[in-house]
C-alpha cells in the first residue's frame, strides 16, 4: 500500500491525509507510479497528489473511470469531467497527500509541457468566451422535435391505419426520434445543458428512460471512460470488441498468437450483419439490463419500465402483441443504423491500441477526426461531426462547437497536430476500410511462421 513521503523522502507508512496547516510533502514521479492499483491508487490533480485508493469506489463517475487515471496527471480530465470545480475540490481535499516536488514537471514522461499550457490557456479563453454556457431554447427546441415526432408517429397509425405504409412511416418517424433522443441524453451526460449537475441528471434519466428504455447511469459508466481515454484497448468499451472484431494493435496480437474465433479477414463483411443492425437491439439491451440488475440501479429501472409500457399500451390497440414486437425490433434495428454510422465514423478509422500515457490534447486529437459541417449533418449527427471539439471539451454545449474550432485548429497548426475533417460518404467509407485493413493485417501476422 502506498504512503506518505516526507519532504524529498521516500514514502513511508500510510499516514492519511495532510494535516491542514502543516506543510505538504512532496513526491517525485517515480515514487507516485508505483500506485496504480484497485486498492492503492494516488492522482496528480493540478500538481497536488491524492490518495483515492479507499475513496475510488464512492467516486459518482465510477471507480473504473477514475482507476483509468491512476498515477497520472489528471489535471485536464479533471477539468474536463466537472463544470462545477470549487464543489468539487470540497471532496478531493480530505484526500491530499501531498504535492509535487518543485523540480518536478507537472506532467510524468516525455509529454510536451508548451502543448499542456497551450490547451489549459485554451480551455480558459473558451470559459471567457462563455462557450460553456447552455442556450436554453436550443435544447427545449431538441426535447420539443423528439416529443413531436412520438406524437406523430401515434397519430400516422391512429389516423391511416396499421397498413404496411403507415406503419413504414410510424418506424421511420420513431427512429428519427429515438437516434434525436440518443444524443440529446448524451449531451445530458455530460452536464452541457443545466448548469447544475442535479437537473442534467434527472433530465437524462427521463431522456434515457422514458423516451428510449435505457438507463442513464449505464450509459454514464461507459461513456466517461470512453472519453477518459479514447481507443484505448481494456479502458474504452467502445472499441474493446475483440474476439468478435479486431482494431488496430489487436490485430496483431491475435495473428501472432494464432487467434481465429472468427475470420477477421472478412470483418469488413460480417460488420454489416453484426455491427449497426444489432448493436441497440441486442448488445445494448442486454448489457443495460444486466447492469441495472447487478448495480441496482432500481430507479434507472422504473424509467426503463415506464418506456415498455407507453410503447406497448400506445400500439396494442392497433396491432397483436408479435406486431408490436415487430415494430419495436423495426425501429430498433433502423437507429441502431444510425447510432453505429455516425459514433464510429470519427473513431474507428482512427489510432486504436494500448496506452500511451499522452497528454490529454494529444490523445483526444489521435483517437478523433471530424466530418464536414452543414445544418442537416450537425442536426443528424447531433453535432458529433465535431468529434474533436467534443472531445476536448466535453462539458461544452454542442452549438459552441463551432465557434472553439478555430481556436482548436489554431492550437494544431502551432504544434504540427493533425486536425483531420472529411466528407461524410469518406468517413462513412472509411470504416469498413479500417475493418478491412485490420482484418488483413491479422492474416498476415496469422500465416506467418
Amino acid at each position: 500500500m502506498g504512503g506518505v513521503a516526507e519532504p524529498g523522502g521516500e514514502p513511508g507508512p500510510r499516514e492519511g491525509p495532510a494535516r491542514l496547516g502543516a506543510p505538504l510533502p512532496t513526491f517525485c514521479w517515480e515514487q507516485i507510479r508505483p500506485h496504480n492499483l484497485p486498492g492503492d491508487m494516488w492522482l496528480v490533480i493540478e500538481r497536488r497528489v491524492y490518495d483515492i485508493s479507499r475513496w475510488a469506489q464512492r467516486h459518482p463517475g465510477g471507480s473504473r473511470l477514475i482507476g483509468h487515471l491512476g498515477a497520472e496527471d489528471a489535471t485536464d480530465a479533471f477539468h474536463a469531467f466537472h463544470r462545477d470545480l470549487n464543489f468539487v475540490r470540497k471532496f478531493l481535499q480530505p484526500l491530499l497527500i501531498g504535492q509535487l516536488a518543485p523540480e518536478e514537471p507537472s506532467q510524468d514522461g516525455s509529454q510536451n509541457a508548451q502543448l499542456v499550457e497551450d490547451f489549459r490557456a485554451l480551455h480558459q479563453a473558451a470559459k471567457d468566451m462563455k462557450l460553456f454556457e447552455a442556450r436554453p431554447t436550443f435544447f427545449a427546441f431538441l426535447l420539443g422535435h423528439i416529443l413531436a415526432m412520438e406524437v406523430l408517429a401515434w397519430l400516422v397509425i391512429y389516423l391511416l391505419g396499421s397498413g404496411w405504409g403507415p406503419s413504414i412511416l410510424a418506424t421511420l418517424i420513431m427512429a428519427v426520434s429515438q437516434a434525436q433522443s440518443w444524443y440529446l441524453q448524451h449531451d445530458l451526460g455530460h452536464a452541457s445543458v443545466f448548469r447544475k449537475s442535479w437537473w442534467n441528471n434527472l433530465a437524462q434519466q427521463f431522456v434515457m428512460g422514458q423516451l428510449k428504455g435505457f438507463s442513464a447511469h449505464w450509459w454514464n459508466f461507459r461513456h466517461f471512460q470512453h472519453h477518459a481515454k479514447p481507443n484505448i484497448f481494456s479502458k474504452d468499451p467502445d472499441v474493446t470488441l475483440a474476439p468478435v472484431f479486431l482494431l488496430g494493435e489487436s490485430s496483431v496480437e491475435y495473428g501472432r498468437k494464432k487467434r481465429r474465433y472468427l475470420p477477421y479477414n472478412h470483418q469488413h463483411l460480417y460488420f454489416f450483419l453484426i455491427g449497426p443492425p444489432l448493436l441497440t437491439l441486442v448488445n445494448f439491451e442486454v448489457e443495460n439490463l444486466a447492469y441495472m440488475l447487478v448495480c441496482m440501479q432500481w430507479r434507472d429501472l422504473l424509467w426503463a419500465a415506464s418506456f415498455y409500457s407507453r410503447f406497448f399500451l400506445s400500439y396494442l390497440p392497433f396491432y397483436s402483441v408479435s406486431g408490436v414486437l415487430l415494430l419495436f425490433v423495426a425501429v430498433r434495428v433502423l437507429e441502431s443504423h444510425w447510432f453505429v454510422w455516425i459514433t464510429q465514423m470519427n473513431h474507428i478509422p482512427k489510432e486504436i491500441g494500448h496506452e500511451k500515457h499522452r497528454d490529454w490534447a494529444s490523445s483526444q486529437l489521435a483517437a478523433t477526426c471530424n466530418v464536414e459541417s452543414s445544418l442537416f449533418m450537425d442536426w443528424f449527427s447531433g453535432h458529433l461531426n465535431f468529434q474533436i471539439e467534443h472531445h476536448l471539451f466535453p462539458a461544452m454545449p454542442r452549438h459552441n462547437y463551432h465557434r472553439v474550432a478555430p481556436l482548436v485548429q489554431a492550437l494544431c497548426a502551432k504544434h504540427g497536430l493533425v486536425y483531420e475533417v472529411k466528407p461524410f460518404l469518406t468517413a462513412l467509407v472509411d470504416i469498413v476500410g479500417s475493418l478491412k485493413k485490420s482484418g488483413n493485417v491479422w492474416l498476415e501476422a496469422y500465416l506467418q511462421q
